[in-house]
């Protein structure tokens, strides 16, 4: 049964079977059924990578996302919350 909270299914099955989790995928599926999947492709790509942020800043990052647990993960490890988030 489709899950009437996902506006683009396929764009969403797509993003999960690539390895995206159900809360990005959700994000971006949604967003290009909103602005159009052209749009949506072509934002981004303006962030510094993490390998170049401090602890403090991926920390920061890891709150805005609503990641938990993380104040004691040490650089690497929080790299990969915030990349599998």
């Amino acid at each position: 049964m489709p899950n009437p909270s996902i506006k683009d299914e396929e764009l969403y099955e797509k993003l999960r079977d690539e390895g995206n989790s159900p809360e990005k995928a959700a994000r971006i599926s949604n967003a290009a059924a909103r602005d159009g999947r052209k749009k949506v492709g072509k934002r981004g790509g303006n962030a510094e990578d993490y390998e170049e942020r401090t602890v403090g800043e991926l920390r920061d990052r890891a709150k805005e996302l609503g990641i938990e647990g993380v104040s004691k993960l040490r650089k690497g490890e929080l790299i990969d919350r915030l990349r599998n988030h």
